[in-house]
């Protein structure tokens, strides 16, 4: 927390929100959830997918360009994640959680390259739900839920809220009910391709 608090103040300009950030096709994607909202569970899921791993907690984004740095710590999860999606060995267990060192992920990305943001998704673990959601959000709600997850908003003009709506306005965000961890991936694929034919990512 210390070195996340560091980097903020050593670059205000950026944007920094809690999330987990991964590339897919070259265009980075974010996760956002609260607490224990299922965010990086998926995001180690979508990583047996084909996406890149960027950061699993903190996603830097460049207010100017709106492309994602990386910050490629361990990825931490609470909980065993189930197959198909088995820890490796390496993973080292705290009890309270899991990490899983970036040099064990299946598929790491250049992190040094600032990626162009293509969607935000809004993640919710709703284990009653029948089957996973994913559904448009509008750009008030994503404004709204993006800004509880700033970590450096008065930094910024309007203590935030502009940089915040910024993000929400320029790229299409999704609220993500999520389950059956294969079903959501398959969800989260399908909302990016669509995206990107609609000419929206």
């Amino acid at each position: 927390q210390s070195l996340v608090v560091e980097l903020q103040k050593g670059n205000p300009s950026l944007l920094f929100l809690h999330a987990a950030a991964l590339v897919w096709q070259g265009r980075a994607c974010l996760l956002v959830a609260n607490s224990g909202g299922g965010k990086s569970t998926t995001a180690w899921a979508l990583l047996h997918h084909g996406f890149g791993y960027l950061s699993d907690e903190l996603a830097p984004i460049d207010l100017g360009s709106l492309q994602v740095l990386g910050y490629p710590h361990a990825l931490c999860l609470k909980h065993a994640v189930p197959a198909p999606y088995a820890l490796p060995a390496a993973t080292v267990n705290l009890g309270r959680t899991m990490h899983v060192p970036t040099a064990h992920l299946p598929l790491a990305s250049e992190w040094n390259t600032g990626r162009p943001l293509a969607a935000v998704f809004h993640i919710a673990y709703t284990p009653s739900a029948p089957q996973p959601v994913v559904n448009p959000m509008s750009a008030a709600e994503a404004t709204a839920h993006l800004y509880v997850n700033a970590l450096n908003t008065l930094s910024h003009p309007a203590y935030g809220l502009d940089a915040v709506k910024r993000v929400a306005e320029h790229v299409p965000n999704f609220r993500v009910a999520t389950g059956d961890l294969p079903m959501t991936c398959a969800l989260i694929v399908k909302a990016l391709e669509t995206s990107r034919r609609n000419g929206m990512a």
